[in-house]
């Protein structure tokens, strides 16, 4: 409905369970394609670093190498009173990396990394730890292995890990909005076209509102018309009426007061009022009702029985049978008309659906008799076969005493 100036549109419960379900499946759709990218980001990312790690560590293990095979050439030539080895690699400059120094059985000169499980691989991760090794076979000073840790590729990972996360969490949020207006946007061509049937409806039954009134109050005062023609007149005009009836009831909404109700009596009135009509159709119809207690308001226990009744009449043909029992809280409207087949079976309760376009009608009785009973919490069941008739079925909650 237009509420405002700039077309703001309010969904139905329908509408809205179809905007969300397009939501959901474009979300999840969204979200299987960001954690992939997210994946492929990370993988590629950590490749690249662990890469960058190993070029980096191996030319400073390389560089330090070389700085411990000058120093020992230049001790050979010029040999040193005195030479504090360990002190010597103590200061040794190693950058960032943890280092350690080993003779050729592998022991340590000096060495500031806990354990060294291999010394066969160049570069390797254990832990989350990068470790490079490199073999100096003239064992300058002693040292036949130089073995450089680092303990930030770990950190480094989580914090990629994190930042990917992050990035995709808010690009998630952002598709989300974005899919959330294009499915407004795009169900704002069908709104449209709906407010205005909508409108078209409402226009239209207020129309006939006065016309119908007056016809029903003529025929009452008609004495000299034949009783064959003056109730096939009050027949059509009482259609007439419960089908401006159903319409206001479905585009007016109103909150009406809930009671208890003898529903037996509403069935009653309500084949009472519809006599003309089904007679005139010759429909056999029979009740057999128990005195039942029921929680709906008024208006609305008329709109169910006068649509599940109007639906049993258009769907019948003449002779057929219309039968109403209401038994154990469980009211059955059965009927032996034409039936319906299953594959159309769970559409008939949608909003303008009809099961049969030449039988006439708007395709809106159905779908307030649904609206009504999940309004009221009435469990609605439907048993039909096509050619043999259908049965309604609903089952009405208890009132506690």
């Amino acid at each position: 409905m237009t509420i405002s100036k700039e077309k703001v549109i309010v969904l139905t419960a329908y509408e809205r369970k179809s905007l969300f379900g397009f939501l959901a499946l474009y979300l999840v759709s969204v979200f299987v394609l960001l954690a992939i990218i997210g994946y492929l980001f990370y993988e590629n990312s950590r490749t690249s670093m662990k890469s960058a790690m190993k070029f980096e560590m191996m030319y400073q293990a390389r560089m330090l190498s070389s700085e411990i095979a000058m120093k020992a050439m230049k001790n050979k030539e010029k040999p040193f009173k005195s030479f504090d080895k360990v002190k010597y690699l103590q200061n040794l400059k190693h950058c960032r990396f943890e280092a350690g120094y080993y003779d050729k059985l592998k022991n340590a000169l000096y060495t500031e990394i806990n354990e060294v499980n291999t010394f066969n691989q160049e570069f390797f991760v254990q832990n989350m730890k990068c470790y490079t090794v490199i073999e100096d076979k003239g064992d300058h000073l002693g040292i036949r292995y130089v073995v450089l840790k680092e303990n930030d590729l770990s950190q480094a990972l989580d914090a990629l890990r994190i930042k990917i996360i992050s990035y995709l969490v808010l690009s998630f949020i952002l598709m989300g909005i974005v899919g959330y207006f294009l499915g407004r946007l795009f169900l704002r061509p069908v709104r449209e076209q709906i407010e205005s049937l909508d409108k078209f409806i409402s226009d239209t039954t207020h129309e006939l509102n006065t016309p119908i009134s007056a016809i029903l109050m003529t025929i009452q005062s008609l004495r000299d018309v034949a009783p064959k023609k003056l109730k096939r007149l009050e027949a059509s005009a009482k259609r007439l009426s419960t089908m401006y009836s159903t319409l206001t009831y479905r585009l007016e909404g109103k909150v009406e007061p809930i009671e208890i109700l003898c529903f037996a009596k509403i069935i009653e009135d309500r084949v009472e009022y519809v006599k003309e009509i089904i007679e005139a159709k010759r429909l056999n119809i029979s009740l057999d009702l128990e005195a039942t207690k029921v929680w709906i308001p008024k208006i609305g226990a008329d709109r169910l029985i006068d649509n599940l009744l109007s639906n049993a009449i258009k769907y019948s043909d003449v002779g057929d049978s219309i039968t109403i029992i209401l038994k154990d809280n469980i009211l059955k409207v059965k009927d032996t008309g034409i039936g319906i087949d299953k594959k159309m079976q769970d559409d008939i309760f949608k909003r303008y659906h009809r099961v049969n376009e030449e039988r006439g009608g708007f395709g809106i009785g159905l779908s307030i008799v649904l609206s009504i009973c999940k309004k009221y919490k009435i469990k609605l069941g439907l048993e039909s076969e096509k050619g043999k008739g259908s049965t309604f079925i609903l089952t009405f909650p208890k009132i506690k005493k």
